[in-house]
């Protein structure tokens, strides 16, 4: 039987406090972008690096109707 992945603290409190750093949305909340944005970022393709795995993350989590996951983490 394969174990399901947890999910990492670390990713989920970065969702919470970290902002988009440009575009449309900059110095808005990654957790607060609206679906529309990370579909037409899912279509473009994500950027690379650390920003790109949250904006995948975020994208995941409101796709699963898991945003209830992050309630507690905003400040």
């Amino acid at each position: 039987m394969q174990e399901q992945p947890q999910p990492n603290s670390e990713m989920l409190l970065q969702l919470v406090s970290m902002k988009m750093p440009y575009g449309k949305y900059k110095d808005r909340l990654l957790c607060d972008l609206p679906v529309s944005y990370l579909e037409w970022l899912q279509r473009k393709g994500w950027p690379q690096g650390k920003l790109g795995a949250l904006l995948m993350t975020i994208y995941e989590i409101k796709l699963n109707g898991l945003e209830y996951l992050l309630k507690p983490l905003k400040k």
